[in-house]
């Protein structure tokens, strides 16, 4: 019986590291030509950037003002891909969880223009609140920060 249920354990763990190294990403929309990513840094410094994908944004500090405590608030920051090579943006981080940033998930050709699209959840905020969104992409530098800016207003409460 013991032989069993050792026998059956051990299939178990097989099964299960057999399904987790599985890769996820199976799409071939989803694959991207190795060509697009070029990363130009030395280790002796030099470098040539010139040929890299770079950021035009229109703004890159918003300030909505002053708001109502628990209103969400959101922002489109445009932009234009004013470098010689498709652009590819992997990930839009706000620095807190009340920060929630959209991105476009495919690359963004020379002279192409998207957006990211920011939504601020002033629930339980209160006061001046300075918010940044970290853009990481194939530019050089790989990130960008884009800034937010709100005062939130407490509403009384009712006697």
């Amino acid at each position: 019986m013991k032989h069993i249920f050792f026998g059956l354990s051990f299939i178990c763990i097989v099964l299960l590291f057999a399904i987790s190294c599985k890769n996820g990403n199976n799409s071939a929309d989803q694959a991207l030509s190795a060509d697009i990513v070029n990363n130009p840094n030395t280790s002796n410094g030099d470098s040539d950037t010139s040929k890299l994908p770079k950021f035009s944004f229109s703004e890159d500090v918003h300030d909505f003002g002053q708001i109502i405590q628990g209103e969400k608030v959101s922002f489109s920051y445009k932009f234009k891909n004013v470098g010689k090579s498709d652009m590819i943006i992997t990930d839009a981080k706000g620095s807190c969880g009340c920060t929630v940033a959209d991105y476009p998930k495919i690359p963004i050709k020379p002279n192409g223009e998207g957006t990211i699209d920011v939504t601020f959840n002033s629930e339980g905020k209160k006061g001046f609140q300075n918010k940044t969104i970290t853009i990481v992409a194939n530019t050089q530098p790989s990130t960008k920060i884009l800034t937010i800016k709100v005062n939130i207003k407490v509403p009384e409460e009712e006697k």
